[in-house]
């Protein structure tokens, strides 16, 4: 019997996300593909999707989380050839048309891919959600999405408040650009011209000096981008992993409290992929504890934001019910500190780093 899988491989993506998950059984994988990083980590992408056998280019989903720089244009530049390294059965994002219905827009690089996917993948996209908006409404159950296999996806994020703060910045970032929000036409001029898209000290003490510290270090990120990220909890087989893309706390702790079973205060899941890449703005005391998971997942190399922030990593050892284990896809001065607890420290906790220099690690759940 072919053992069954659930592998999250976190792509050296630079400062961002590109996470590659093979799901099913060994030899017959599923695949997802979340982001695709900045435009200078494109290459990291593009070697991974080249391993893919010949004749075997299926992705079940490909998933655009949101129009930051460090998350939409290793995509942009993977859809721009007319033969891509990949064939998804769907592609959730929330581009200008869909933006529209809901009043929620985005930038110049939506309106790029919005215009690679129309006339890549003939306005097929978000087929999941009818073709209309990737987004969760309070007022109703979080949607399900079930994948072939046995993948089971539950949104989490965006709520149509996040989505429509995001209206002002994309208006004004296409129109710097001499375009008109949706325009897509105009925008594929501009795209085709742009030639890179072708080819702890003392604080982990003790629990209660912890606490009085961390509220005041800790704060609400506020990026109308973050804000309409796509987030959401995948389960295979016995295993669950939380994918926050950038999106904020308040809004997954909302979603968080309809999955917690009667009973019980937290959400049992095997594994987290943090928000923001680990950035203080994006957890809270609130979320920890709703969730009781092992592994918590940092994709950066720190080089523009110096990510992952110490009083976020301080938030997931202190506030996790279980010892967790770190995964980071690179060894840098800013997750190197955590190689080991510091001295004097009363809770402990396990970190994994890559094996080489270049960065990327697989997480076998």
């Amino acid at each position: 019997m072919p053992e069954k899988i659930f592998r999250i491989e976190m792509l050296p993506a630079n400062q961002g996300d590109a996470i590659w998950i093979e799901y099913g059984q060994e030899g017959n994988e599923r695949r997802i593909l979340i982001d695709g990083g900045p435009i200078g980590a494109y290459k990291k992408l593009e070697d991974r999707l080249k391993e893919l056998p010949d004749g075997d280019k299926r992705v079940e989903l490909l998933v655009v989380t949101h129009v930051d720089t460090d998350h939409i244009e290793g995509i942009i530049r993977l859809l721009a050839p007319k033969g891509w390294l990949v064939q998804p059965e769907d592609i959730w994002f929330n581009g200008w048309r869909h933006l529209r219905e809901t009043q929620m827009l985005g930038g110049r690089e939506g309106d790029f891919l919005s215009a690679l996917i129309r006339r890549r993948a003939f306005n097929e996209w978000n087929k999941a959600f009818g073709r209309g908006a990737v987004i969760v409404k309070a007022d109703e159950p979080l949607p399900v999405v079930e994948l072939e296999d046995g993948m089971k996806l539950t949104l989490l994020s965006p709520y149509p408040e996040g989505l429509e703060e995001m209206a002002d910045k994309w208006e004004k970032d296409v129109e710097k650009h001499g375009l008109m929000p949706g325009d897509l036409d105009a925008a594929w001029k501009q795209l085709v011209d742009m030639t890179r898209y072708h080819v702890g000290e003392g604080v982990l003490g003790g629990p209660e000096e912890f606490i009085i510290k961390l509220k005041k270090q800790l704060s609400t990120d506020q990026s109308p981008a973050n804000g309409s990220s796509i987030a959401f909890l995948a389960e295979f087989e016995g295993k669950s992993c939380l994918f926050l893309a950038d999106a904020h706390a308040d809004v997954i702790c909302e979603s968080l409290k309809k999955l917690i079973p009667p009973g019980k205060k937290r959400l049992k899941v095997d594994a987290v992929k943090m928000s923001h890449h680990g950035s203080r703005h994006n957890i809270s005391e609130d979320l920890m504890k709703l969730i009781d998971a092992k592994h918590f997942l940092i994709s950066t190399n720190g080089s523009i934001h110096e990510h992952p922030d110490k009083p976020a990593i301080e938030a997931v050892i202190c506030l996790s019910v279980r010892k967790p284990t770190l995964w980071f896809n690179y060894r840098s001065e800013h997750s190197e500190p955590w190689s080991k607890p510091p001295a004097g420290s009363k809770k402990s906790f396990t970190s994994k780093y890559p094996e080489t220099e270049d960065g990327g690690i697989v997480v076998e759940l």
